[in-house]
């Protein structure tokens, strides 16, 4: 009896033992298995034609999600032209979940001679350095490493001198021919502008040419000839006034045979408040813009009203709305004019563009636009012929003009966006 009391013992002392290294091992295994890496930040990339394929591929160390519910950071991308010709890119990253107080906004400004090469590297330059402000509020990814390298352009001294004050000058010229068996058609086409823009002040000055000719050749002995003539030229000077208000004068001197206008002269100055401060151009603008000044016509053909040669005093006032936020975007106008020597000559016009994210996976499209006109004074008391119809040489005369557009847009499946794939194209 003591001898199987000692074995029983002895057995459940080795067994003991044995249990405890077994534990021990087990929790020294646990400790040395590597934790899960943290999930990715989420981002859902919001912009047009700002090389979205390159940056998902330069930027890998985040997930790319094609909705925006599903977001950790929504980053949004808008651009402006400067006045120099070149764009200014707004990159925006906006918080969502736990970093809902995080928000970032950075600029990146390109020239006008800046390959598209040169342009995607800084929209993705400053995405990094955006990115790494949410990265580190959390657990940094362990793979990820900052580099900061300035490159050739950081040592050139800076410009501070310029000799062309600013203004910024483009010419253009086109012509082309085109034929077949029983028809002709030749154009021509230049324009030439001249800009300075400064935080201050803003002055645009363009002309432009457009001259085209075609013949065709129908069972007539004599062929059918028609010729179209535009010609233009336009000026804008304004003056800022703060973050809200700017005063300013705009003008054109034109002719067109399209219009049956052969000269006119026209000027108005105009004053402009935005609701929002101008700042903030690149996601809200609500500006209200009154002018009152007079066109001087002369027409190519006596007009309806017995008219060849007329002085017109008028005002418009315009509303714009502009917004780009996380659910979409929305660009819409109200324009009024009417003219002061006859106040039921008027016209209205609405454009409005659309677009909302309206769940998850959907998204809503339109576009619209139409006019209510009263104000055709340069249609010629003649009738249009045929060919003038059909070739649209002529402006015909109508009470109201309109177009709408709608696009519904529904996606679902894998809600990431991650890989590039350029194979075939796109």
């Amino acid at each position: 009896m003591r001898h199987s009391s000692g074995v029983g013992l002895l057995a459940a002392t080795v067994l003991h033992v044995i249990a405890v290294i077994a534990g021990s091992a087990v929790a020294a295994a646990a400790q040395e298995q590597p934790p899960a890496p943290p999930p990715q930040l989420r981002v859902f990339l919001d912009c047009e034609s700002c090389f979205a394929d390159f940056l998902r591929s330069e930027i890998p160390f985040v997930d790319y999600v094609r909705d925006r519910t599903e977001a950790e950071v929504h980053v949004l991308i808008t651009r402006a032209q400067t006045g120099g010709g070149g764009r200014e890119y707004t990159v925006e990253l906006i918080g969502a979940g736990r970093f809902e107080t995080v928000r970032e906004t950075l600029k990146a400004v390109t020239t006008p001679s800046d390959t598209d090469d040169i342009v995607r590297r800084q929209l993705a330059t400053a995405m990094r350095i955006g990115l790494l402000r949410f990265l580190s509020r959390g657990t940094v990814p362990p793979a990820l490493e900052v580099g900061v390298r300035f490159g050739s352009a950081a040592a050139r001294p800076a410009v501070t001198t310029d000799r062309w004050n600013q203004w910024v000058f483009s010419l253009r010229g086109s012509a082309s021919f085109e034929g077949e068996e029983s028809s002709r058609q030749r154009q021509i086409g230049a324009s030439i502008s001249a800009d300075r823009i400064t935080p201050d002040w803003k002055v645009t000055l363009g002309s432009e040419l457009d001259h085209e000719y075609e013949e065709f050749d129908l069972d007539e002995d004599v062929p059918v000839k028609v010729e179209r003539r535009e010609r233009d030229f336009n000026w804008l000077v304004v003056k800022g006034l703060g973050e809200h208000w700017s005063i300013g004068a705009r003008g054109d001197v034109e002719s067109s045979t399209f219009d049956n206008t052969r000269f006119s002269m026209s000027g108005a100055p105009a004053v402009e408040y935005n609701v929002f401060p101008y700042s903030a151009y690149t996601r809200r603008q609500l500006r209200a813009l009154y002018g009152i000044g007079a066109t001087h016509i002369r027409y190519y053909e006596e007009t309806l009203y017995g008219k060849k040669e007329e002085t017109l005093p008028g005002h418009l006032l315009s509303l714009t709305l502009e917004q780009r936020e996380r659910w979409g975007s929305l660009q819409a106008q109200v324009e009024w004019s009417q003219y002061l020597h006859d106040l039921s000559k008027s016209r209205l016009e609405v454009d409005g563009e659309l677009s909302i994210r309206l769940a998850r996976g959907l998204s809503v499209g339109a576009e619209v636009n139409a006019s209510r006109i009263r104000d055709q004074l340069s249609i010629p008391a003649r009738g249009a012929t045929p060919e003038e119809i059909l070739l649209r040489l002529r402006r015909l005369q109508s009470g109201y003009e309109y177009g709408l557009s709608v696009s519904l847009t529904y996606t679902f499946g894998s809600i990431f966006s991650s890989v590039v794939n350029p194979r075939f194209g796109n």
